[in-house]
């Protein structure tokens, strides 16, 4: 584990924000549901990294349990998730989340 620790913890937090912004610029500009979820999922393995970085800089394993949990609910979320879209899917033949104003009442 020692080889981890070369790397200042700095880098981790960099790539991590870089991946979180990312993650959530493609929630707020983009209108393709599969990308929104995409981007969900990517802000989440963000924290997975970073949780998972100081876990191995303050080595304390309960990060790493951390990421453990987190990564359930992600797999939880993307099959709720993909079900809905699918159902959405065949109801209007698209993914354009600006076409559920229909779910209003």
């Amino acid at each position: 584990m020692e080889h981890l620790k070369m790397l200042p913890i700095e880098h981790y937090i960099f790539l991590s924000t870089i991946l979180f912004c990312i993650g959530v610029a493609g929630v707020l500009l983009r209108r393709n549901a599969i990308i929104i979820l995409m981007s969900v999922e990517l802000m989440l393995n963000a924290v997975n990294l970073l949780l998972a970085a100081f876990s191995v800089f303050h080595g304390d394993a309960a990060g790493q349990v951390f990421v453990f949990f987190i990564m359930i609910v992600a797999a939880a979320e993307v099959a709720v998730g993909l079900a809905i879209l699918m159902v959405i899917y065949r109801n209007n033949h698209s993914t354009d989340i600006d076409l559920l104003s229909k779910l209003k009442w």
